[in-house]
C-alpha cells in the first residue's frame, strides 16, 4: 500500500476547505487498512477515516497523523423472502447505491436519494431524509477494531442508532473502520411518501413508482441546494450544519410563545419518549441568518438556511467563526443549543 505525505485534503471534502494530511493512504481491502493501522502504530501518530468528504470540516493546519481514504466498492444481493439483502463496500458512492437498490425494485432507501458519501458513513450517523432513516433498514454493519485489528459484525440493535447518530459516533467514536454493510429492502415495496414536501410534490397523483420518489427527492434536493453539482456554490456545503434540536415540552411551550409573540408559528415534530423535535431552519432564520446570508468567503445558502457554504476561498477558520455566530445568536434568543452534524478534524479538542 502506497502512503503519500502532505496531501491536501480540501478536494476530498465537499465543502472544500482543510490543509493537508500528514500521511495519507488508500484503502482498497481489509488488508490496505490493516496494513495501515500497522503504520499508524510504528509511526505513532493518529489516525483519521475518510469517506466521501461530504459532512466534514477540516481545519487549515490538516490533519498531523495518517488519513486513510476508504475505497472498499462492490455490491451483492441475496433473496430474503419478500425481501433483499444487499451488502455493499463502505467505499461505494451512496447514491449510486440506493440507484441500483431502486432499479432492482427495492423499497427502503429511495427518499436517501441524492445525498453526497459513501455506504460507509450512513450508519456512523445514522443518514435520513425525507421520512427514511438507514437505521430501517441496516441489517448489520462489519467493521474493523482499530486497537486490535478484531473484524466485528454487528447486528442493528448493536448499533446503537438514535437520532443522527450511533454507537460509531457516540460510545465508540474513533473504534472502529466500518468495511461493509447490508440493507434488508423490500422487493416490491411501495415507494414511501410520508414527507410533506413528497406528499406536495405527488398531490393530485396516485401511484409514484420507486424510481418517480427517487427523482422527486433529488429534484426536491436540487431546489434546496443538498444536491452536489459542480460550481454551484449554493451546494458546496457540508450539508446540513446543524442538526435539529430535541427538547421537552416545557421548552418547546417556550419557545412557541416567543414565535406567537413575532406572528411566526413555530412548525414541531414529535420525537421519542415524548420530546418535541424542533427545526433548526427555523431557529437559524429566526436568529438573523437568512438564506442568503453573507460574511466575506462564508455564508449561507441562497435555497437552505442550515448549508453553510464556501463562497470560494473560504478557509476552515471563517467557517467555524461563522457556526459559532450562529449557535450563540440562536441560545441568545430561544435558549437553544444548536449542536452541528459534521465531523471536524484537525481541531483543538
Amino acid at each position: 500500500m502506497l502512503i503519500q505525505e502532505n496531501v491536501p485534503l480540501a478536494p476530498f471534502t465537499t465543502l472544500g476547505v482543510g490543509g493537508p494530511a500528514r500521511y495519507f493512504a488508500r484503502a482498497r481491502g481489509v488488508s490496505d487498512i490493516l496494513d495501515a493501522l500497522e503504520f499508524s502504530d510504528l509511526r505513532h501518530v493518529p489516525i483519521f477515516v475518510l469517506g466521501g468528504g461530504s459532512n466534514l470540516v477540516i481545519a487549515d493546519r490538516g490533519f498531523p497523523g495518517l488519513v486513510i481514504k476508504i475505497e472498499i466498492r462492490g455490491v451483492t444481493s441475496q433473496a430474503d423472502g419478500e425481501f433483499c439483502v444487499f451488502e455493499a463496500g463502505s467505499g461505494e458512492d451512496w447514491d449510486t447505491f440506493v440507484a441500483h437498490t431502486v432499479d432492482q425494485n427495492c423499497a427502503g432507501l429511495e427518499c436517501l436519494s441524492g445525498i453526497p458519501g459513501t455506504v460507509g458513513g450512513t450508519p456512523v450517523q445514522n443518514v435520513g431524509a425525507y421520512g427514511q432513516d438507514v437505521s430501517q433498514t441496516i441489517r448489520s454493519v462489519v467493521a474493523i477494531e482499530i486497537r486490535t485489528g478484531e473484524i466485528r459484525v454487528f447486528s442493528n440493535p448493536e448499533c446503537g442508532f438514535a437520532y443522527r447518530s450511533s454507537i460509531f459516533n457516540d460510545g465508540s467514536r474513533d473504534r472502529y473502520i466500518l468495511t461493509s454493510v447490508s440493507y434488508r429492502l423490500h422487493t416490491g415495496g411501495a415507494p414511501s411518501i410520508s414527507y410533506r414536501d413528497l406528499q406536495l410534490h405527488f398531490a393530485g397523483r396516485d401511484n409514484p413508482t420507486l424510481v418517480d420518489t427517487r427523482n422527486a427527492v433529488r429534484e426536491i434536493r436540487l431546489s434546496k441546494a443538498m444536491l452536489i453539482v459542480p460550481g454551484d456554490d449554493d451546494a458546496r456545503s457540508a450539508g446540513s450544519f446543524f442538526k435539529n434540536p430535541v427538547v421537552d415540552c416545557k421548552a418547546a411551550e417556550f419557545i412557541a410563545h416567543i414565535a406567537d409573540q413575532r406572528g411566526l408559528p413555530l412548525p414541531t415534530y414529535a420525537a421519542a419518549d415524548g420530546m418535541v423535535k424542533l427545526p433548526a431552519a427555523w431557529l437559524v432564520e429566526q436568529s438573523g441568518f437568512g438564506k442568503g446570508f453573507c460574511a466575506g468567503a462564508v455564508g449561507i445558502s441562497r435555497r437552505h438556511s442550515l448549508a453553510i457554504v464556501n463562497r470560494g476561498g473560504a478557509t476552515a477558520e471563517e467557517i467555524i467563526a461563522l457556526k459559532n455566530r450562529i449557535q450563540q445568536a440562536v441560545f441568545d434568543q430561544f435558549g437553544i443549543e444548536l449542536k452541528p452534524e459534521p465531523v471536524f478534524v484537525g481541531f483543538e479538542r
